[in-house]
């Protein structure tokens, strides 16, 4: 048994597929560093609701959310907790609109995608695209 359970902050990631089975990357206007379009769950959301929320807020795209498929636990470098779950998302146009919260946004296929993100991100589109046999 863990002695100190986590106390963390809740982060949603869609790995959003497009019509060709593109996957979507924007990038982040704070360091300039690529990522999955999500964000943190607030107090007291339905986690579906909340995710579709941050991913038209950051892309102005309405997804269809599927299904988590990654999960991932770590400690920020402040020591805050932080709990990171993936879902695959698929959305019928790729017309995108940015919040001022990224700088880019591309539609990469799923081998781009892994270069360009984090291990953890990275880990999130493989397993996306194993689960739904893309």
């Amino acid at each position: 048994m863990t002695e100190e359970p986590l106390r963390a902050t809740v982060s949603l990631r869609g790995v959003l597929f497009g019509p060709e089975s593109e996957v979507l990357v924007v990038r982040r206007a704070s360091d300039g560093g690529w990522e999955l379009p999500g964000g943190r769950l607030g107090s007291g959301e339905p986690v579906v609701l909340g995710l579709r929320r941050e991913i038209e807020e950051e892309t102005s795209l309405d997804p269809d959310v599927e299904e988590p498929v990654h999960t991932f636990a770590w400690q920020n470098d402040e020591g805050r907790g932080r709990f990171a779950v993936y879902y695959y998302c698929t959305v019928d146009g790729k017309s995108v609109s940015l919040s001022a919260e990224h700088t880019d946004y591309d539609w990469v296929a799923v081998e781009t995608a892994t270069e360009r993100l984090s291990d953890t991100q990275t880990e999130a589109v493989v397993c996306a695209w194993e689960i739904h046999g893309q």
